[in-house]
């Protein structure tokens, strides 16, 4: 997977109560999330411009973070 990114992955779509896993992709900087919240899985609670919103659970806290479809994969 060196290279560019594939056009299909930047523009992919999720509904809503899907699961899916937080990668970082160092070639895109937009829709980053916090490091901490690298490899945790989450879900899809809704959308917010070309960001999705995902519910994730950190420690014993409910949060809602912006992340940019390039930086989710589908579970």
């Amino acid at each position: 997977m060196r290279g560019k990114i594939s056009i299909s992955k930047y523009f992919q779509n999720f509904e809503n109560e899907e699961k899916v896993f937080l990668k970082i992709d160092p070639s895109v900087q937009k829709g980053v999330f916090h490091p901490r919240f690298h490899g945790k899985a989450g879900v899809i609670k809704g959308k917010k411009g070309s960001c999705y919103e995902v519910l994730i659970k950190d420690l014993k806290k409910q949060k809602t973070i912006l992340v940019h479809p390039i930086h989710l994969i589908k579970k």
